[in-house]
């Protein structure tokens, strides 16, 4: 399943870099679209901001987050979520490298920066990327995933749980002509 994962994350980096333009693609200008973008990016700013107050109008009532510890649902779990997020990463800056959007669905290449408290993350500064992705259903996020760069990742438990040797890692363990199948 993690390969899957970073198969889709490697393919999807690449059709990002091969776009020129920062902005939502323009085979995709819909009014839909555009209006999925724009929720995408009042949650992102909620983020930035610590303020929720325009939640409810962008989420829907049955959203739900697939993170890594399972499924999270409701609106008032993703305004906890921001507010900790918020509270524990006061200066954090978030740059949308690259936005892909249609009717169902936002893309989002992000870059962020800032300094942790260390109650989330190690604490000190950051500087790590991730693909946003929301699946939106009349103008509202009703699905969420998140796929952060695995290096990155690697290197943030390493500082958070004093991992040795995960910097010297074989690499070729990665390498799919290497595994063998049953």
């Amino acid at each position: 399943m993690r390969k899957i994962q970073l198969f889709i994350v490697f393919a999807l980096c690449i059709f990002l870099f091969s776009c020129n333009d920062t902005k939502v693609d323009a085979a995709s200008d819909s009014s839909i679209s555009k209006k999925n973008v724009s929720a995408s990016n009042a949650i992102s700013s909620a983020f930035e901001t610590g303020d929720v107050s325009k939640i409810d109008s962008v989420v829907a009532d049955d959203f739900v987050d697939h993170t890594e510890r399972g499924d999270v649902k409701g609106k008032d779990s993703l305004k906890a979520m921001i507010t900790m997020v918020h509270n524990t990463n006061k200066d954090m800056k978030m740059e949308v490298v690259k936005e892909l959007a249609d009717d169902d669905y936002v893309f989002s290449w992000m870059h962020f920066t800032g300094t942790s408290d260390g109650t989330m993350a190690p604490a000190g500064p950051y500087d790590m990327q991730a693909i946003e992705a929301g699946r939106y259903k009349d103008g509202k996020v009703v699905e969420h995933w998140e796929f952060v760069n695995s290096k990155e990742m690697m290197d943030m438990m390493q500082k958070m749980q004093g991992m040795k040797g995960m910097d010297k890692m074989d690499h070729s363990m990665m390498d799919s002509s290497k595994v063998k199948h049953r």
